[in-house]
């Protein structure tokens, strides 16, 4: 009689043996021009605005091997809210994870804004700006450029990297019970293994630590930083006291967080925190895409949007990104590779071909915490090493901007 095929997931898992890391592990990276390491080797067609998009997919029709990043944002913004759309685009390609990139916008002086801040890295970047050219003479001269930068990257071959030059993210979504007692834990064990080797951490979700706030004070490393991190958090506060609103009704905890169990923010916070493990410190505070300036775990003010958050991380420079869910959620990203784990073993059997690690058997007892964490540390290393995440297989490249104002 034949027998069912195990899950491919569970054979994955099976057919390889948990390992375990320090501060001499290894890996296969891109080092950049600047001394930072990729995991990836993307070339890159960036838009300036809105408007000059349809002339980037152009470009990177034309050209196989190059990737197109639209957005939908770029005009008539300013102040605080324009300044983090230049530091987001700016960041995208400065990640390491990008080989060179291309920049088209409407006009070229804020085209040339991005491709300034981009070449402080030292990587290949050329700008066009559409103005007084039209698409066509655009599409043309960028295309030539871009496929010289697509040869040039491939040759490219990754080379033996430390793991304490790896900038790993976290961020939850669609969270329910089973994520603060298994997968968001398991991401923390990871992260306190990561942290005790020099990797570059970074955690955020304001909106999703209310509640909980005290017990991420409590791990900062000094008052400095305690200070700063109250800050940003008591900002948030502040603006839902000017919207009138005592509470997060229809938002936090969403309504599929309250279908897995999740009756109120507390709740989702006290396992969102667990995503930081039993020993990290957070060591920094950043601002919305802003780069950390040394190894450590760092608090990044961010939205609790998934497609949101992630391009706020890749955009600070992170190379891979830890992404525990509970209901299923599907992102990805054009740049950051996303790693989706779940403990509800109902997603992972209805969303499998989303799930790059399941650790249900944790809440199942048929593995121990440490085992999960190394778990996915080992697909972590498959993934910076070149094995595609879900969602890249699948084509998932979200790519969301955090907006603070209104446009003029």
């Amino acid at each position: 009689m034949a027998t069912a095929p195990l899950h491919p997931l569970n054979t994955l898992e099976k057919r390889r043996n948990p390992i375990m890391i320090n501060k001499d592990t290894t890996f296969l990276g891109y080092r950049r021009e600047n001394g930072r390491v990729g995991v990836r080797n993307h070339v890159i067609i960036l838009p300036l605005d809105d408007l000059s998009n349809t002339a980037c997919e152009a470009v990177a029709h034309n050209i196989k091997g190059a990737m197109v990043i639209n957005h939908p944002y770029g005009r008539l913004q300013f102040g605080a809210d324009l300044d983090l759309h230049f530091r987001t685009l700016i960041g995208a390609g400065s990640n390491p994870n990008v080989a060179a990139v291309v920049v088209i916008g409407i006009e070229e002086g804020w085209t040339q804004k991005i491709v300034d801040g981009i070449a402080k890295t030292g990587k290949p970047v050329t700008g066009f700006g559409i103005e007084r050219h039209g698409d066509h003479d655009t599409i043309m001269r960028a295309s030539k450029v871009a496929k010289e930068y697509v040869q040039w990257a491939s040759e490219k071959q990754r080379e033996v990297c430390k793991v304490s030059e790896l900038w790993v993210s976290t961020k939850c979504g669609e969270s329910d019970t089973t994520s603060g007692a298994g997968s968001n834990p398991t991401v923390g064990n990871a992260f306190d293994k990561l942290y005790k080797s020099g990797a570059t951490l970074v955690f955020g979700e304001t909106t999703e630590i209310t509640g909980g706030e005290n017990f991420v004070a409590d791990r900062c490393a000094n008052a400095e930083v305690r200070a700063k991190f109250m800050k940003v958090f008591n900002r948030y506060q502040d603006v839902i006291n000017a919207h009138k609103t005592s509470d997060l009704s229809d938002s936090q905890p969403t309504k599929g967080n309250i279908a897995g169990g999740l009756t109120t923010i507390e709740e989702k916070a006290l396992g969102n925190i667990q995503k930081i493990g039993k020993e990290c410190k957070v060591d920094g505070v950043l601002d919305k895409a802003e780069t950390p300036t040394h190894s450590g775990l760092w608090f990044m003010d961010s939205s609790s949007a998934a497609a949101e958050m992630v391009t706020l991380c890749a955009a600070a420079g992170y190379v891979v990104h830890f992404f525990p869910t509970g209901q299923g959620n599907i992102i990805g990203n054009p740049i950051l590779p996303v790693i989706k784990l779940s403990a509800n073993p109902r997603t992972v059997r209805t969303m499998s071909e989303h799930i790059d690690f399941d650790c249900s058997p944790l809440l199942q007892r048929e593995m121990n915490l440490d085992e999960a964490g190394d778990k996915l540390l080992e697909k972590m290393f498959a993934t910076v090493n070149g094995r595609l995440t879900a969602a890249e297989a699948l084509g998932h490249r979200e790519f969301v901007m955090t907006r603070l104002y209104e446009s003029a």
